[in-house]
């Protein structure tokens, strides 16, 4: 099963709005501030859910940005091997003609 079938599929709506209310629920029941220790003498006060939030994205974006970065390296690549193959499958007489060198 494909990601465009996967997410267009009613089951999978389910279990998002499944996951979307659990996360509200969670919210809502523990909207508590937390004493978080920086550095030094520096403290802040922040919600639970919010914590939760930020420790998610520190953990999923780095690891979404190199999935992004390796496909779009892997496609240039691809891409490259597809020029390489086209222009070898031309018969010798159809290539385009390399520039000749300018003479000094």
């Amino acid at each position: 099963m494909t990601w465009g079938k996967l997410i267009g599929s009613t089951a999978f709506n389910w279990y998002c709005a499944a996951i979307a209310v659990l996360v509200v629920l969670f919210s809502t029941h523990n909207w508590f501030d937390v004493t978080v220790n920086l550095w030094g003498d520096i403290q802040a006060d922040i919600k639970i859910p919010v914590l939760l939030l930020i420790a998610f994205l520190i953990g999923w974006l780095p690891t979404w940005l190199i999935l992004r970065a390796r496909i779009w390296s892997l496609n240039r690549r691809i891409e490259a091997l597809d020029r390489n193959r086209v222009g070898s499958a031309l018969p010798s007489d159809q290539r385009p003609e390399e520039a000749p060198e300018p003479v000094e």
